[in-house]
């Protein structure tokens, strides 16, 4: 029986996504423990496993812009334990290497970010801001046996006084935009309406320029020959005074 319970004391099993921290007496062992099965000294020595697969972490931060606007960040982190460094971590961390590294490292890199930017300028340069929060954090993490993966900064939160005047501001942009198109339209309309007056003007001038005295008598004599075809040869036996026409006619007979 003591030989079983020895035998089974002597074997440890290290699970996948995990590294092992081989201890003796309490005493941290240089000896780190990969994935699969291994033998320790029973009673003496024990195994503690240390996750080295991508965990996230999800934090949300207030802190002051540059222009002194408060803004809520929230952010999700991907990060991950050197596997090749899990005994120091233990070492000198311990395992709750989260609540005293992880989250208190977002929270610098966040804060020191944020106060690099108008309230503004973190939502038009949102690239920038998670670029620059990525490398604060990756440095920070880094001293202490661990690499970042990767960071996305999913929400900029602001006070609502704040949230009314960008709301505001875009209203004030979006109708001087209006009115500018507007008054561009209106100079164009005016433009077409001298061009086309002056155009008019133009083809009247010329139309006066035509006219020569000349001219007016080829269109009296036109007048006076489309009136002799229209006349039947017989000429009025009275005038619009008091003497008589003479009917030759009659006289001849």
């Amino acid at each position: 029986m003591v030989v079983i319970i020895l035998v089974f004391s002597s074997v440890t099993t290290v699970s996948s996504g995990y590294r092992g921290v081989l201890l003796q007496m309490g005493a941290v062992k240089p000896a780190i423990l990969s994935e699969g099965l291994h033998f320790k000294v029973p009673f003496i020595q024990t195994v503690q496993p240390i996750e080295v697969r991508v965990q996230k972490e999800e934090n949300s931060q207030t802190a002051a812009s540059k222009d002194m606007q408060n803004v809520t960040t929230k952010v999700a982190v991907n990060y991950s334990v050197d596997p090749n460094a899990v005994n120091k971590l233990y070492q000198e961390i311990g395992l709750d290497y989260r609540s005293r590294i992880v989250d208190p490292a977002i929270a610098e890199s966040l804060k020191a970010v944020t106060a690099q930017y108008t309230a503004e300028e973190l939502i038009s340069k949102r690239p920038e801001v998670s670029a620059q929060v990525k490398e604060m954090l990756s440095k920070k993490l880094s001293k202490y046996y661990m690499k970042l993966e990767d960071i996305n900064i999913k929400e900029f939160a602001f006070s609502d006084e704040f949230n009314k005047a960008i709301e505001a501001k875009q209203t004030a942009e979006q109708n001087a935009l209006k009115a500018q198109r507007d008054l561009e339209r209106i100079k164009i309309e005016a433009q077409q309406q001298i061009t086309q007056a002056e155009a008019e003007a133009q083809a009247l001038k010329l139309k006066k320029q035509e006219v020569t005295p000349e001219l007016i008598q080829l269109k009296q004599i036109e007048v006076q020959e489309k009136a002799l075809e229209k006349w039947d040869g017989k000429l009025p036996s009275v005038t619009g005074g008091a003497t008589p026409f003479i009917d030759f006619n009659a006289v001849k007979k």
